[in-house]
């Protein structure tokens, strides 16, 4: 049971731990089950987002209304022929950092499965926010694309302190940035989301979509690429 309002992915955290398909004994899975629970009973998840219109200049891609410009070739084509942008943040709070600074004085093979637990989670909660960013656009007959956080490519982690200033992060999230712009708490990101006149990606279905466990798209018999 979960005592944040998000449930660890299994699969997920397995994959973090570098998990290819071998055997898992009972004692494990059971350790990782009680770590899992771990997780989220100290977690405080949240997210916040705001969207801006968008423009090109030199340099990368401006959002009108704030000073942030987003340098490098990547994020120009992740968000090429965009209308808006979607600026997010999302955390499982300090209480979970504290959590996880503890188990590393006593276990560090169980610090090792709440690290993984914890990326799984803070993945659902991004997951979350994402699903809110598509419901928003769909509501104004937009469609997003998937979202690209700062350190992929060549997008610099140092945008990092502008958008938790512009999303109000630190006092709406307790989030901050470090002097090498690493967020804390750890188990946090941003990312960026393109909000386009057209669909982004025809080969997209509900099955397969990690949004599906927080869309409120479906209940009303239609889809968000379509």
């Amino acid at each position: 049971m979960s005592g944040c309002g998000y449930l660890v992915d299994r699969a997920e955290t397995l994959r973090y731990l570098g998990y290819a398909g071998q055997a898992i004994d009972e004692s494990l899975t059971g350790r990782l089950d009680e770590v899992a629970e771990a997780v989220q009973r100290t977690a405080s998840p949240g997210y916040r987002y705001r969207i801006f219109p968008l423009e090109e200049v030199e340099g990368g891609m401006h959002l009108v209304g704030t000073t942030l410009v987003l340098p490098g070739d990547d994020i120009g084509r992740h968000l090429s022929g965009a209308r808006e942008a979607a600026l997010m943040a999302c955390t499982l709070g300090l209480s979970n950092e504290r959590e996880g600074r503890r188990m590393r004085l006593v276990n560090s093979l169980d610090a090792f499965m709440f690290d993984a637990a914890g990326s799984a989670l803070v993945e659902s909660v991004a997951d979350a926010c994402n699903a809110a960013i598509v419901r928003e656009a769909h509501e104004r007959g937009l469609y997003c694309n998937w979202r690209y956080g700062p350190g992929y490519g060549d997008l610099p982690l140092d945008v990092q302190p502008s958008i938790v200033r512009i999303l109000g992060a630190e006092k709406s999230l307790g989030l901050t940035v470090t002097a090498s712009n690493l967020l804390v708490p750890a188990k946090s990101s941003t990312a960026v989301i393109g909000l386009f006149d057209t669909p982004q990606d025809d080969k997209r279905s509900c099955a397969n979509c990690s949004f599906r466990p927080y869309c409120s798209i479906r209940k009303d018999g239609t889809t968000c690429y379509r």
